[in-house]
């Protein structure tokens, strides 16, 4: 059997974490096991969707590393690819449970069926069912009924029957068919409804597993129905956990304390391999200690087995450190093309040359964690006014660091050339002149400069500072 798995997404949002992580499992679970990956759009939800989702879903999968074998857009033996070009494939379906006695067309108003759900909300029913009134309508009602032209269109739910399914996550699930009343399976507007139109395209594109959220479990019984009605073998079904923020809370899209959308990603620089990999642990366990890995060795270590059985907490911490990894494994002008466009946009470069550039991203390369950080590590060491906490302050005030700063100060108003190497020979020339030495000579001379009793290198980072910023900020603090 060819594994065939499908993301299918509602062009009613742009990508979302919880959307890309559905994408790639299925796609890593696809791979792993040497079978296809589709790509279909359902987007029968004609008021909710938003323009430019679909064209976001399908850029972002793509910067991400997630490619489709199938799909409109590259082709595919399966297609149409969109639901709402297969309007036919799902009339001719439905037809099929009507004339089978399957399905039925119900002719009741909105108003008619809420009027029956409050009587029987009166009356104590424990289950609140459509009364099937059209199914069982016979002649006068009937033909009143049938008069009124528009009509949905229901699946005579079986009684006395289980739908029993084994999920790869959760083991075994079941459902009770009272549990449900006659479910609409085509709209008035001849849209078929999410359960039917799925269950339709998944036995004709010869999906195998179906790997989705929990929010689709009580799904499963309703879409089973359908299976059962047309005698299909139904998918195997996986369903993956929530994703929680750090509160425990189910990751929501009014969480505004976490970025969640793949596009505000690619915008603030973070790289698209580090995001792939960052999601693949969002729930799932390479079953080995090492978490940096590369596309290749995902799709090769991807075990279904190891999906979690609990909660996935989106730790922001983690994706700063694992971003941060695939940062320091990039050359210098990778790095510069990656944040070019947050310089640029702070006007940082201007009058500025492409090696000051390379220089001043290769001086902040070991702590970027994505691109655009790096005009807050600019503001925060190029700023006018250094600003010292207590620590600091008491460091710099201890006897003996005023010489040491004067003769710093004296041996890097001599240099001529004010490069890194020859500002680290200043320091050292202070040194000597002032007899300071050590943690008393570095310090004075990093906290005069740039105000903190830590950073970058020294030498380097005063060289892109420039001999004039340099010198005023020290005879401030002299």
């Amino acid at each position: 059997m060819t594994v065939r798995v499908r993301y299918a997404p509602s062009p009613t949002g742009f990508l979302h974490i919880g959307n890309a992580r559905t994408a790639l499992y299925n796609y890593l679970f696809a791979k792993h096991h040497g079978g296809d990956f589709i790509l279909r759009i359902e987007d029968t939800d004609i008021e909710r969707n938003v323009e430019g989702g679909e064209e976001s879903q399908m850029n972002y999968l793509r910067w991400l590393g997630i490619e489709w074998d199938e799909s409109f857009d590259v082709g595919g033996e399966y297609g149409p690819y969109r639901q709402l070009e297969r309007l036919d494939i799902y009339r001719k379906y439905v037809d099929e449970l009507i004339e089978k006695g399957l399905a039925y067309k119900c002719y009741c108003t909105s108003e008619e069926l809420e009027a029956e759900r409050e009587a029987m909300s009166t009356h104590g029913h424990d289950n609140i069912h459509y009364s099937r009134r059209c199914l069982n309508a016979t002649g006068e009602e009937l033909a009143e009924l049938e008069a009124r032209g528009e009509y949905v269109v229901r699946i005579k739910v079986p009684e006395n029957e289980v739908y029993t399914f084994n999920d790869i996550v959760r083991g075994e699930i079941s459902f009770n068919s009272e549990d449900f009343g006659d479910w609409v399976i085509m709209k008035s507007n001849g849209i078929p409804t999410y359960n039917f139109a799925v269950v339709v395209d998944d036995y004709l594109m010869k999906i195998t597993h179906v790997f989705r959220g929990e929010e689709h479990i009580t799904n499963t019984p309703k879409q089973m129905m359908v299976y059962r009605a047309f005698g299909w073998d139904v998918p195997t079904f996986a369903h993956m956990t929530l994703i929680v923020n750090e509160n425990g809370k189910k990751l929501s899209k009014r969480d505004k304390d976490t970025v969640q959308f793949i596009e505000q990603y690619a915008n603030m620089g973070y790289l698209p391999e580090a995001l792939f990999n960052f999601i693949a642990l969002l729930g799932w366990s390479p079953g080995i200690e090492e978490e940096i890995l590369s596309h290749e060795q995902l799709i090769e270590l991807f075990d279904e087995k190891r999906l979690s059985k609990s909660p996935s907490t989106f730790d922001k911490a983690k994706l700063a450190y694992i971003n941060n990894r695939y940062i320091k494994a990039l050359e210098a002008e990778e790095l510069l093309e990656l944040c070019m466009p947050h310089l640029v946009e702070a006007g940082i470069l201007e009058g500025r040359t492409h090696q000051w550039a390379v220089e001043l991203v290769s001086l902040f390369h070991d702590r970027l964690s994505y691109g655009a950080e790096i005009v807050d590590l600019y503001d925060e060491f190029f700023s006018e006014e250094l600003t010292l906490d207590e620590e600091t302050q008491a460091f710099i005030a201890q006897e003996g660091v005023a010489d040491t700063l004067k003769a710093f100060k004296e041996q890097l108003e001599a240099l001529e050339d004010f490069t890194a190497e020859g500002i680290q020979a200043a320091v050292k020339a202070a040194g000597k002149a002032s007899g300071a030495k050590g943690k008393m000579l570095f310090m004075p001379c990093r906290i005069a400069t740039t105000g903190q009793m830590h950073g970058p290198d020294l030498p380097k980072a005063l060289a892109l500072l420039g001999k004039d910023t340099v010198i005023s900020r020290i005879e401030k603090f002299i």
